[in-house]
């Protein structure tokens, strides 16, 4: 069984809470635009991190950091990218893959929007966490946490961090 967390756009933001949330969980995950390896240096120390560059990254996160990470987490076939949309709507960057070979798991950041859909269609649950820096338009910063076991995502979870 594995606790993930998951966030996004921090924007080279990070604080206790987020802190206090990572140090729960057995693996953390980011979906780019983190804006500084400071960010990532933190979360590192404390759980094993995964995570993608997103359109704001600079080159010494891109060298870090893909731009798609594909990748099992126990039984759970999963993708994150920065830029993916959503069920039905997808993003022409992972239209054509998306389709000839879905993940289970479909993660993405971008919009500041937190979204849980599924794809019946393609059998799979995308995630969007929002965001969780304080850089955007959202209202509210937000974060996703959820299990895996086995081939199982259960106890997923909203995390709000409160006002930008």
């Amino acid at each position: 069984m594995t606790k993930v967390l998951l966030l996004s756009d921090t924007h080279s933001y990070i604080d206790n809470t987020i802190l206090k949330y990572a140090k729960q969980a057995d693996e953390i995950w980011h979906a780019g635009d983190i804006g500084n390896l400071a960010v990532t240096d933190k979360l590192k120390k404390i759980a094993p991190l995964k995570g993608v560059y997103g359109n704001i990254d600079d080159h010494n996160i891109q060298k870090e950091f893909p731009e798609h990470n594909r990748f099992f987490c126990e039984g759970v076939d999963v993708w994150i990218t920065h830029i993916g949309g959503y069920p039905h709507k997808y993003n022409i960057r992972v239209k054509d893959e998306i389709k000839k070979n879905p993940p289970r798991l479909f993660i993405c950041g971008h919009s500041h929007i937190l979204k849980v859909m599924n794809d019946k269609s393609l059998g799979l649950l995308h995630m969007n966490p929002g965001a969780c820096g304080k850089h955007g338009f959202h209202q509210v910063r937000t974060m996703l946490r959820f299990t895996i076991d086995k081939e199982n995502i259960s106890n997923l979870e909203v995390i709000e961090l409160g006002k930008r």
